[in-house]
């Protein structure tokens, strides 16, 4: 068996947890990040974005529904809500300049991009520099872009403070964040960046509440000796020695198409407590999901992989890492920077080897308005906000899409379209793609809270978790998480405080018809951190959102689900219809990002340019 870490079994599967699992249904393509100057760039100690859990659940009397939320890890699509910002538009630093001919030999091609959230802008962005002139026309519902991304200045007293209902923080260093990196280049907004060191306390400092109180997590910066004590001692870590027999355990049948993550641990670990008490916090924390309905294929992947390929998780684990020391060593060799490759090398990359996340100084929701800002300057693009896309059907007589609106019932023609809304609302517009119309998406409320005692937390870090196994006692109110967003960003408020984020709801409330109001969501969340953190002042400022069916759930079944809907899209759209967003490949929003520019890319190649779901078909 390959040599493996000192910490083996469950600290292994631990870190594989905790690097953001997502659907690895197609293999990402490398891409060359545009090389520029050296700019300044503005270092900030902060930690990761945002995090959730998940809890048993409790009924409350009067409720309103009205939005959506995204995984703060992990989110992004096209949506009809806006970015809800305090400030104007960035200035585009860098802005690429580009000729709009109208002397070109090229004929005209016109598309439309359905939604205007973050893949919406991003899959605009992509055909105005891939396709320079073409005509582009962005449907949104809302009033305002940007979808899940969103990011509020509040006053308090003698300053001012951001609040984010999303997304706060994005991941460098893999596959998918390159696409992103390109873009933030192309728009010219690396002085606004914010990075947070892997040294910081956020970046090394993450808990799990159990059952009464918060574990830290073994991770970086923690000797042998203290991680074993953890696992020895705390009763979270229960069957963890049970776990270390994993390797003697036979290989699941090749017939399985496809199981839960909970389904999958118990075989692989001889029971259901690493599952109950670990790792579904860590899906609470990106999906708000149920480990016992999540798809153990789309979102552990590797893991699922290494099951057949090595025989066992641990197996595997060996070798990939025995794999990367290998890789690593040729680099040296070869006189690369270590992590780096010869297609990925450039001033930005280079200068996110030492972070540990990244966010922009005016919050994440100011990549989405530089986004519009850019597009917005192009005479070859068009905004359609307010207006609610009706019906998406194949025009068979010009081999196109014909789309219809809520205040202009005659079609519009186009030759291609790119839905990035969600799979649900898509089959809704359309009989032709069924196999999306039972998607399903979480619920999240999302709580934030300020204090202008900068010393109310007991702990210093990124946050914690809540697993489904705690007592409902200790979580009546179904938090899912709660992220110590003070310690997590730093240098975004005016004035120094506490600010923290607590999530709501996700699985635990599927099913019902009505939510908390804002007055009753402010109050379950301050009774939240005073039984779990024994803070009992008052907050100076509070911020609710209830973000409505924001994170889809990779439930058993997707990829199969995701290669009948790529059939059904060629067979009913000519391939004219591509998709892309949370719904299908990945639902953080470098994983949106990603998927926006493989299809544009794929329209450019030509010969049809795929589906956007191609990729499960390889795939399989």
């Amino acid at each position: 068996m390959p040599s493996q870490l000192p910490e083996h079994a469950v600290v292994s599967l631990l870190r594989l947890c905790f690097q953001t699992p997502r659907c690895q249904a197609r293999k990402l393509c490398r891409h060359t990040l545009s090389r520029s100057p050296k700019r300044s760039f503005h270092r900030v100690k902060q930690g990761p974005s945002g995090l959730e859990s998940q809890q048993i659940c409790y009924t409350t009397q009067d409720r309103a529904a009205d939005e959506r939320y995204a995984s703060p890890y992990r989110t992004c699509s096209g949506s009809s809500l806006g970015n809800q910002r305090g400030s104007q538009l960035p200035v585009l630093a860098k802005q690429q300049t580009r000729s709009y001919s109208k002397g070109s030999q090229e004929p005209e091609r016109r598309f439309a991009v359905l939604g205007g959230g973050i893949t919406g802008l991003s899959s605009a962005h992509y055909l105005t520099q891939e396709l320079p002139n073409a005509k582009v026309t962005i449907y949104e519902s809302g009033v305002t872009l940007g979808g899940w991304l969103k990011s509020k200045y509040v006053d308090v007293k003698n300053g001012r403070i951001l609040f984010e209902q999303g997304p706060r923080t994005l991941r460098p260093n893999t596959p998918a964040s390159l696409a992103t990196l390109e873009m933030i280049e192309n728009l010219g907004l690396e002085e606004e960046l914010l990075l947070t060191s892997k040294n910081s306390d956020a970046a090394k400092n993450r808990f799990i509440y159990y059952p009464d109180h918060l574990v830290k997590m073994p991770g970086p910066g923690q000797d042998l000796y203290s991680m074993i004590w953890t696992v020895l001692t705390e009763p979270l870590f229960k069957g963890a020695f049970r776990a270390m027999l994993e390797l003697t355990r036979d290989p699941r049948s090749r017939n399985i198409e496809d199981e839960s993550i909970a389904s999958f641990l118990n075989r692989r670990f001889g029971g259901p407590e690493i599952g109950d008490n670990i790792v579904s916090a860590v899906m609470h924390g990106i999906y708000a999901g149920d480990i016992y309905q999540l798809s153990a294929k789309s979102l552990f992947r590797t893991l699922w992989d290494f099951e057949v390929k090595h025989g066992s998780i641990m197996e595997g684990t060996g070798a990939m890492w025995n794999d990367k020391l290998i890789k690593a060593k040729k680099e040296r060799e070869a006189g690369l920077p270590k992590g780096l490759n010869s297609e990925t090398e450039g001033s930005l990359q280079e200068m996110m080897k030492g972070a540990s996340v990244f966010t922009f100084k005016e919050g994440i929701g100011q990549l989405s308005s530089g986004l519009e800002a850019s597009l917005r300057t192009n005479p070859n693009v068009e905004f359609k906000t307010g207006d609610k896309v009706t019906s998406v059907e194949y025009d068979a007589e010009n081999d196109g899409i014909s789309i219809k609106t809520a205040s202009n019932q005659t079609p519009e023609k186009y030759n291609q379209a790119i839905s990035t809304i969600s799979g649900k609302t898509l089959s809704n517009l359309t009989s032709s793609v069924p196999s999306l119309s039972s998607m399903h998406a979480v619920t999240v409320m999302v709580v934030n809270l300020y204090y202008s005692d900068p010393n109310i937390l007991p702990e210093r870090g990124f946050g914690y978790l809540i697993p489904r196994s705690i007592p409902f006692e200790q979580n009546p109110e179904c938090a899912l998480g709660v992220v110590f967003d003070s310690d997590a960003v730093q240098g975004q408020d005016t004035v120094p405080g506490t600010k923290v984020t607590v999530m709501l709801g996700g699985h635990w409330w599927d099913g019902f018809d009505a939510y908390p109001d804002e007055e009753e969501g402010a109050a379950m969340a301050k009774t939240v951190l005073y039984r779990h953190l024994k803070i009992d002042v008052e907050p100076d400022a509070v911020n609710v959102g209830l973000q409505k069916e924001c994170i889809p759930q990779y439930v058993v079944g997707h990829e199969r689900r995701m290669r009948a809907a790529h059939m059904e899209l060629i067979q009913g759209f000519q391939e004219k219809l591509k998709v892309a967003g949370n719904s299908y490949t990945g639902v953080g929003l470098n994983d949106c990002v990603m998927a926006a520019k493989n299809v544009v890319l794929g329209i450019k190649k030509g010969g049809g340019g795929g589906t956007g779901l191609e990729g499960f078909v390889r795939n399989d």
